[in-house]
């Protein structure tokens, strides 16, 4: 039997506008977490949602105070999944490297039995009882094996539409890129058929770390889009069970979505372009 614990621990991270959040964002996370259980070799502890803030200038972007809401609401009911504000709640847009950094270091601090620094070098266990004294399993993992791995690895998680935007020009910066397959992951679902393997395969960067990019085939295919229920809305038609019911009530409530609010941010150079065309020019 697999000892559950060698098994690598992971935090799916998920980034996007999520405007509005729909059940397949929801989805995206069970399907990963069914994934990386069914190898035995990872368990994933926790699922984060981090909406994009303001100044990515999206078009038909709404406020990030009613998007990280309706997210809130939307995960209320799960036990694994979380929604983290920080992102949003910057000023300036930040690229997704820095959220995943953010998030990685995030579980380093808090809590000393999280680093890996600290783990492998501790050579007096009475000080570890000391600091954690109902907590035995780090002690027994230490016993076991010394390569145990007792950091959280944090791994994007993402669509097949995400993936493929690695090759649209200036929206990545290529470094990002490798950082984010070299040194975190990429968790990507995608549906049955789908052009994703032969996009890693005709990028050289995405084929070397191919070994780090975990394609997700989605069986029971889903095309609920955060585009499509922004376009029902607009139509007067309904979004039930496209969205959870809490989001529906709360996008009502509030009347968010609407031809005005579609034309927000028309015109606008998308942050990311903006930023990484003018670094390029520099």
């Amino acid at each position: 039997m697999e000892d559950p614990d060698r098994k690598t621990e992971v935090v799916l991270l998920a980034c996007g506008s999520f405007n509005p959040i729909t059940n397949m964002h929801l989805r995206l996370f069970e399907l990963a977490r069914d994934y990386f259980h069914e190898t035995g070799k990872y368990k994933v502890i926790k699922g984060i949602i981090s909406p994009v803030g303001d100044a990515y200038k999206k078009k038909g972007l709404i406020s990030a105070h009613h998007r990280v809401t309706m997210a809130k609401l939307a995960t209320e009911n799960s036990d694994w999944v979380e929604v983290d504000d920080w992102e949003s709640s910057q000023s300036e847009w930040l690229e997704t490297l820095k959220v995943l950094r953010y998030h990685h270091q995030k579980l380093l601090s808090p809590d000393p039995t999280n680093s890996l620094q600290n783990t492998i070098p501790l050579t007096k266990p009475g000080r570890k009882r000391k600091q954690e004294p109902n907590r035995h399993d780090p002690i027994k993992k230490k016993n076991q094996s010394p390569d145990i791995k007792s950091v959280p690895q944090v791994k994007l998680l993402c669509g097949s539409d995400m993936l493929e935007s690695f090759g649209i020009p200036n929206l990545w910066k290529l470094e990002d890129i490798i950082e984010i397959v070299k040194n975190h992951g990429l968790v990507c679902i995608s549906r049955a058929g789908n052009s994703v393997q032969k996009f890693i395969y005709e990028s050289d960067i995405l084929w070397k770390h191919k070994n780090n990019i975990h394609l997700v085939e989605e069986w029971i295919t889903n095309d609920i889009s955060s585009t499509k229920i922004r376009r029902a809305l607009r139509r007067g038609q309904s979004i039930r069970y496209l969205v959870p019911d809490v989001v529906q009530a709360y996008i009502e409530k509030n009347n968010l979505y609407s031809p005005e609010s579609e034309d927000r941010n028309a015109g606008v150079v998308l942050a990311p372009l903006q930023k990484n065309a003018s670094d390029s020019r520099n």
